[in-house]
């Protein structure tokens, strides 16, 4: 149920669309884009208003701000808390307007999931596990762009990729 209304979608593990499917391009696994981070709640979920993958926009709720170092600089991303206590950033880097999208045909942005924050807001941010949005596999997700300034000057050669063939 999406917006008021009801949809159902079809999985069948056997469609020859599936086999087809392209393959997950990863960056090699690099130790550097594990680090420490800590994470900022807001005092209120703040929601803000983003386009999403099918030209409209949504409310995006954030929780609060993760910081973290990447490329010996700072960064900030805004996140959402999950039901479990995990954090969910929607961001986008220099690698996904530059190199992934245009030498690639790589997707502009990633989500990245990590731990529930601990002591005094210590949270393992793991960038090798950054992940295309699913909307990079079907027009039918609804995938949320960045909010802003969760767009990163520092590029992140970790993670998910792309979609490549084979």
């Amino acid at each position: 149920r999406r917006e008021g209304l009801w949809a159902v979608r079809v999985h069948d593990p056997e469609s020859g669309r599936l086999r087809a499917a392209p393959r997950i391009a990863r960056w090699p696994e690099d130790p550097a884009a594990r680090t420490p981070g800590t994470f900022t709640p807001y005092p209120d979920t703040r929601t803000v208003r983003v386009a999403n993958a099918d030209g409209r926009r949504r409310g995006l709720g954030l929780g609060g701000e993760l910081v973290f170092t990447l490329g010996g600089r700072a960064v900030t991303l805004q996140v959402t808390v999950e039901a479990g206590g995990g954090l969910w950033a929607v961001f986008a880097d220099a690698t996904g307007a530059g190199e992934r999208a245009a030498a690639e045909g790589g997707y502009r942005f990633r989500f990245l999931r990590t731990p529930a924050p601990g002591a005094g807001g210590s949270v393992a941010v793991d960038l090798n596990r950054a992940e295309l949005p699913p909307c990079a596999f079907s027009p039918y997700f609804l995938c949320p762009f960045p909010p802003p300034g969760n767009t990163l000057a520092v590029p992140v050669r970790a993670g998910e990729r792309n979609l490549a063939e084979g």
